[in-house]
C-alpha cells in the first residue's frame, strides 16, 4: 500500500506533462493539416450562346457546387451573348449563390455574356479576350427600342453596384450610341476585372493563393440529351406538333398518325422539363384535364361553350407554367415577378398558331389524296359494300301528330303511322311517349314542335 502511494506523484507528474504537450502536438497536427488541405473550385463551361439550355447548365451547376461542398466556382465563359431571359435568369442564380463564383473570360464575354461575368464575384481575362457591347438586338442585329436599352441599362448598374463595381462603366456597354468594350488591361485599369490570365490554372492560384483542385462539370448523356430538347427552337416545335395533331385528329376519322404526333410532342415537350424539375406534377394534371375538357366539349356537349374555354385555357396555362422555372416568380419575398411569364407565354401562343394554321392546311391538302389513308381512317360506304343512303320521306306527313319513342335532347326518334323516323326538335327537349307535331322534313329527318 506504501509503495502504490510512493508512485502517485510521479504518474501525476506524467498525467500533466502529457497533457501539456498534447494540445501542442495537436495544434501541429492540425495546422500541417491545414497546409496540405485543397481548395476546391468547381469548373462550369459556358462556351455557347446564351439561351434556356444554357441558363439549366449554369444554375444546375452551381447547384452540384453547392452539394459537393467547392469552395469557388470558376465559370469559363467563352460567349457572344444570346437572349436577355436566359442571362437575367443566370445573373439571379449567380447572386443567389452561397458559394463565390469566379468568372474567367476565356476569349469573349460580349452582350449577355458581360452581364453574366459582372455578376460573379470577382473576373479575370484571359489575354487578348474583350468584355462589354451589351446592347440589346433582335435576331437581324438591329438596335431594340430604348424602353429594352432602359431595361438592361438598369440591369448592368444594379449587378456592377452588387459587385462593388463602377455602375456608371457598366451602363456604358450597353450605350447605343458609343457602346464600350473593355480590353483585360483596360479593365483592369478600370478595376472591372482583378487580373488577367492565361489559363484556368492561373487563375486558381491566384484565387487560393495555395493547394488547389479543379474538379469539371460533368455531363451524362442524359443530360446532354435533356440540354438539347430543352432548345427554344424545339420547344416551339413539339408545341406546334401538340397543336397540330390534336387538330387534324379531331377533324379526321379514325384514330391515326395525328394523335400519335400529338402524343410524341408532349412526350418530349414535358419530359426533358420535368427531369429539369420544371414541370411540376399539377402543371401536367392541368394540362390532361384541359385536353378531357376540350374533348367533351367536342364529343359529349354541343355547341361552345364553358367546358371548351376552360380547357383551352388549361392547356395554355400548363404549357406556359411548364416552361417556367417557379422559383424565378416566387422568391420567396412575399411579392410575384411575372417577367420570366413573358416570352414562355409568347412562344406558346405563337406556336399554338403556327401548329394549329398548319393542320388547317394539312387537312385541306391532304384529305383528297391517297397519302391521307396513311395518316388517317378513310372508308367510303359504296352501295354495292351493302350500304344504302337514307329513303326519302313523303313530304305528306308535314303537319301530323307523332309520338317520341327515343328522348329527342334534342335529337332522336318518333313513331309516326306504325313507321319509326330519325326527328330533331325545332327548339326545346322531348322525352319519351311524349306527342310532337311534325312542322317539316328535309334530307330524311322530321323536324318537330310540342303540342300546344
Amino acid at each position: 500500500m506504501r509503495m502504490k502511494m510512493k508512485r502517485m506523484p510521479f504518474l501525476t507528474a506524467v498525467s500533466l506533462a502529457l497533457a501539456v504537450c498534447m494540445p501542442a502536438a495537436a495544434s501541429s497536427g492540425n495546422d500541417v493539416h491545414a497546409d496540405s488541405v485543397e481548395t476546391v473550385l468547381y469548373r462550369i463551361r459556358l462556351d455557347a450562346d446564351i439561351d434556356k439550355a444554357a441558363e439549366r447548365l449554369v444554375t444546375r451547376g452551381l447547384e452540384r457546387a453547392e452539394d459537393a461542398g467547392a469552395d469557388y466556382v470558376l465559370l469559363d465563359l467563352n460567349t457572344y451573348g444570346g437572349a436577355v431571359d436566359a442571362a437575367d435568369g443566370i445573373r439571379t442564380a449567380i447572386l443567389k449563390c452561397p458559394v463565390p463564383v469566379v468568372a474567367f473570360v476565356n476569349l469573349q464575354a460580349a452582350s449577355a455574356g458581360a452581364l453574366i461575368s459582372i455578376a460573379c464575384d470577382s473576373i479575370y481575362m484571359k489575354p487578348g479576350s474583350s468584355i462589354g457591347a451589351a446592347t440589346v438586338v433582335d435576331q437581324t442585329g438591329t438596335v431594340m427600342p430604348d424602353k429594352y436599352q432602359s431595361f438592361m441599362r438598369a440591369m448592368m448598374r444594379s449587378t456592377a453596384e452588387v459587385n462593388g463595381r463602377d455602375p456608371a462603366l457598366a451602363e456604358s456597354m450597353v450605350d447605343t450610341a458609343d457602346v464600350l468594350s473593355l480590353t483585360p488591361e483596360e479593365a483592369v485599369g478600370a478595376g472591372f476585372c482583378e487580373g488577367v490570365c492565361i489559363d484556368v490554372d492561373e487563375v486558381a492560384r491566384k484565387v487560393t493563393g495555395g493547394a488547389y483542385r479543379i474538379e469539371e462539370m460533368k455531363m451524362s448523356w442524359i443530360d446532354r440529351l435533356v440540354q438539347i430538347l430543352l432548345n427554344p427552337f424545339l420547344q416551339s416545335i413539339f408545341l406546334m406538333m401538340i397543336i397540330g395533331g390534336i387538330y387534324v385528329e379531331i377533324r379526321t376519322p379514325g384514330i391515326g398518325l395525328p394523335l400519335l404526333t400529338a402524343v410524341m410532342g408532349a412526350l418530349l415537350y414535358f419530359a426533358p422539363l420535368y427531369v429539369e424539375n420544371l414541370a411540376q406534377n399539377w402543371e401536367i394534371l392541368l394540362f390532361i384535364i384541359g385536353l378531357v375538357l376540350i374533348g367533351l366539349e367536342i364529343f359529349v356537349f354541343p355547341g361552345f361553350g364553358v367546358s371548351g374555354v376552360t380547357g383551352i385555357i388549361s392547356v395554355i396555362l400548363a404549357l406556359v407554367f411548364a416552361m417556367v422555372d417557379n422559383r424565378l416568380i416566387f422568391d420567396g419575398s412575399g411579392s410575384v415577378d411575372l417577367k420570366p411569364v413573358l416570352m414562355p407565354v409568347a412562344i406558346v401562343v405563337i406556336s399554338a398558331f403556327v401548329g394549329l394554321v398548319g393542320g388547317v392546311m394539312l387537312v385541306k391538302r391532304l384529305y383528297t389524296t391517297r397519302s391521307f389513308d396513311t395518316i388517317a381512317l378513310r372508308k367510303s360506304l359504296d352501295e354495292a359494300d351493302g350500304y344504302v343512303g337514307v329513303p326519302p320521306v313523303d313530304d305528306s306527313l308535314r303537319g301530323k301528330e307523332a309520338r317520341v319513342f327515343a328522348d329527342m335532347m334534342p335529337s332522336g326518334k318518333v313513331i309516326c303511322e306504325g313507321r319509326i323516323y330519325e326527328a330533331t326538335m325545332t327548339y326545346g327537349f322531348a322525352t319519351k311517349e311524349e306527342s310532337v307535331r311534325i312542322v317539316r322534313v328535309e334530307q330524311g329527318r322530321l323536324y318537330c314542335e310540342k303540342l300546344v
